[in-house]
């Protein structure tokens, strides 16, 4: 298992494949992902490497944050997480990963943080069909209907769907498809939509329901290898 990617979603556009069929893909910006640490198992139970992205004022980090940015000799970052790895997969702390991680045709998850839309009735949370038209229903076409049983079990069951808060929690989805790496530019496509607004961060890993291609860089793609290459 290797690493994955932190990610700025930028927006959506389309691409066109061989057929000439245009296909709708999302744009994110990898550029700036460094390693801000290692996790090891001697130390710290288990193999994971800490990645960061984006950039902040160090005014506006709190010491002991600036001192595990200054360890690591890298500039504060927006958002910092954690991938889960093989020990053979580290990579070195301050290494900057590039585009190219992943490949074009290959499958990937992405998880971010779905757009909040406030408190949503139950139609719209949960896709219920509402009340009659007509034939006596009054006011109330848009409310869930009845919520429990009689005097036995005399209560609203754990869990039961009903309106309530929608949105702002993560979400996975997973079995995209890689469009279009740009290396130069920092920029993966992907095909279809991810959740979250534009401008938030989300993680890409290699998809766990389809085989890692066999020429998929390991331990990951870093930027000064990728531009020693070129």
């Amino acid at each position: 298992m290797r690493t994955g990617l932190l990610a700025k979603k930028v927006g959506m556009t389309r691409l066109f494949n061989a057929e000439g069929n245009q296909v709708p893909v999302t744009v994110l910006d990898v550029n700036g992902v460094q390693v801000v640490a290692q996790r090891t198992k001697e130390k710290d139970g288990y193999t994971a490497i800490q990645l960061g992205i984006g950039s902040r004022k160090a005014n506006r980090v709190n010491k002991p944050t600036r001192g595990h940015y200054a360890k690591a000799k890298v500039e504060p970052k927006r958002r910092l997480v954690e991938f889960r790895v093989d020990e053979k997969n580290l990579v070195a702390v301050g290494a900057e990963l590039a585009a190219s991680h992943f490949l074009p045709g290959q499958f990937v998850d992405v998880t971010g943080t779905s757009i909040g839309k406030g408190f949503a009735g139950a139609m719209k949370r949960w896709n219920f069909r509402g009340l009659e038209a007509t034939h006596g229903v009054s006011v109330v076409h848009r409310s869930h209907g009845s919520v429990g049983q009689r005097q036995d079990p005399g209560k609203v069951f754990r869990g039961k769907k009903m309106a309530g808060h929608l949105g702002d929690e993560q979400v996975t989805v997973q079995n995209l498809q890689v469009m279009s790496v740009d290396d130069e530019q920092g920029f993966v496509f992907l095909q279809g939509a991810i959740p979250g607004m534009e401008g938030g961060y989300v993680e890409v890993r290699d998809a766990v329901k389809h085989k890692m291609p066999a020429k998929a860089p390991v331990p990951a793609a870093v930027k000064a290898a990728a531009e020693k290459k070129e």
